[in-house]
C-alpha cells in the first residue's frame, strides 16, 4: 500500500510538474511571440472613452450584442468537432488563377478587384492601389501548429511581386484578417493604414510608424487621394490573446470614388445596422459579405448564408460576393456550403451575385452572374 501511495504521489508529481511547465511555455509565448501584437496603451483607452462603442474598458456592439460561449454552447461544439462533418475541407485542388505583376502594376483602367480566398483583396480604383484584410498566410493563427492550413497552394500574386500599395484597410485584429508575417512583408511599400479603433498598436508593435497609420470609429470619414474611405459598424468581436478580447473596435468600410460605392461587410452576425450603412451610405455598386465559418452557436457575430443574402438587399448593393469562405477551416460546415446556400437564397431574392475563381479580374458591373460552379471540380 505504501509503495502504491508513493508511486501514486510521484505521478501527480511530476503531472503538476507537467502543467506548471507548459503554463510556463505558454506564458513566454504569448508574451514574447511578434504574433499577438500590442494592446492599446493607456493614452489611447483614455482617447477610446469619447466613443459611443466603448464601455467599462472594451468595445461593445450596437445593442450590447453579444456571442457568449457558455458551458452548454461549448459541450455542442465540442461535440460537433468530435463528431465530425464531411467535407469541411476541399477534395479538389481549388483553382488559383495567376496575376501578372507588370500588368497589376501598370493599370490605370477602370475598377477591378482580385480575389484572394478568404477576406483578402487587392482593389484598383482611380489608379490607386489598395489592400483589403491582406490575410496572405498559410495558417490564421499564431503558431503553424495552431490553425488550419489555407485551402489553396498557392496565391494569385507573391507579395513580394505586388506593387507600391498606396493604403491598407484592416476590419478588426483577428488572425484570418490581420496577419504579422504579411505586414513584415508589405510595410516598406504601403503608404497608409486604415483600421477601426486600437488595431494600430499592432502595427506599431510590428513596425509600422504611428505617422503612417489612421484609426477610425463608426461613421469617421477620411477622404485618400479624392477616394471617401468610411469606418461602419459591424457586429463582431476583437482579440488575439487570452486576455485582450475587445480591446480594440471591428469594422466594415465603405470606399466611395466619384463614379462609384465599394462595399466590404468584414466579419459580422446579421443585424439592422446594415439597412443604417444603406441608408446612410448606399446604394453600392458592389458589395463583398461575409459568409462563411458560421454556426448557429455563434450566429450574433457571423452571418448565416441566407442573411447574407438579405444583408446585401439591406446595404442596397447592385451586386454582392461571398467571401469569409474558401479559405480555411474555421467552422464545421462543409466547405462549399456557404456559396450554394448564399447563392439560392440571392436567386430567391432576386440579387445578383458572382463568385469568381482566386485571382480572377473583377470588374465592377461587368460581372456575369451565371458564374462557373468552379467549387464542384466539375
Amino acid at each position: 500500500m505504501r509503495k502504491l501511495l508513493k508511486a501514486f504521489k510521484k505521478m501527480l508529481l511530476f503531472a503538476s510538474g507537467l502543467f506548471l511547465a507548459l503554463v510556463i511555455v505558454v506564458i513566454l509565448f504569448v508574451n514574447l511571440s511578434p504574433e499577438f501584437g500590442r494592446t492599446p496603451s493607456k493614452e489611447k483607452k483614455e482617447l477610446f472613452r469619447k466613443s459611443p462603442n466603448f464601455r467599462d474598458g472594451v468595445f461593445i456592439n450596437i445593442g450590447d450584442v453579444k456571442s457568449e460561449m457558455d458551458f452548454n454552447k461549448f459541450m455542442k461544439m465540442l461535440g460537433g468537432y468530435i463528431k465530425g462533418n464531411p467535407n469541411t475541407e476541399p477534395d479538389i485542388n481549388i483553382p488559383v488563377l495567376k496575376i501578372d505583376s507588370t500588368s497589376v502594376a501598370q493599370y490605370t483602367g477602370p475598377t477591378r478587384l482580385v480575389w484572394f480566398g478568404h477576406s483578402a483583396f487587392l482593389l484598383q480604383i482611380e489608379g490607386k492601389n489598395i489592400l483589403i484584410d491582406p490575410m496572405f498566410g498559410d495558417v490564421p493563427a499564431p503558431h503553424p501548429l495552431l490553425g488550419p492550413k489555407r485551402f489553396s497552394k498557392s496565391l494569385p500574386i507573391e507579395i513580394s511581386k505586388l506593387p507600391v500599395i498606396d493604403a491598407v484597410i484592416f476590419s478588426h485584429d483577428h488572425y484570418d484578417h490581420l496577419d504579422y508575417g504579411s505586414i513584415q512583408l508589405l510595410k516598406d511599400k504601403v503608404g497608409k493604414f486604415y483600421t477601426p479603433l486600437g488595431v494600430g498598436s499592432h502595427l506599431e508593435e510590428w513596425g509600422i510608424s504611428k505617422n503612417d497609420i489612421l484609426e477610425m470609429d463608426w461613421w469617421d470619414e477620411i477622404t485618400f487621394e479624392g477616394l471617401q474611405l468610411v469606418c461602419a459598424p459591424a457586429q463582431h468581436f476583437s482579440g488575439r490573446g487570452l486576455t485582450d478580447k475587445g480591446k480594440t473596435l471591428w469594422s466594415s468600410w465603405s470606399i466611395i470614388s466619384s463614379t462609384e460605392k465599394i462595399f466590404f461587410s468584414g466579419d459580422s452576425g446579421y443585424g439592422a445596422h446594415f439597412k443604417e450603412i444603406g441608408d446612410r451610405l448606399g446604394p453600392f455598386d458592389f458589395a463583398m459579405m461575409e459568409c462563411g465559418q458560421y454556426n448557429e452557436l455563434w450566429k450574433e457575430i457571423h452571418m448565416m448564408p441566407e442573411e447574407t443574402a438579405q444583408a446585401g438587399l439591406d446595404v442596397g448593393a447592385k451586386q454582392i460576393m461571398p467571401i469569409h469562405w474558401g479559405g480555411f477551416k474555421l467552422a464545421m460546415h462543409p466547405w462549399t456550403e456557404p456559396v450554394e446556400k448564399v447563392s439560392k437564397k440571392a436567386g430567391d431574392l432576386g440579387l445578383p451575385i458572382i463568385v469568381p475563381k482566386i485571382g480572377a479580374y473583377i470588374y465592377l458591373n461587368e460581372n456575369e452572374t451565371d458564374m462557373e460552379k468552379w467549387w464542384s471540380g466539375d
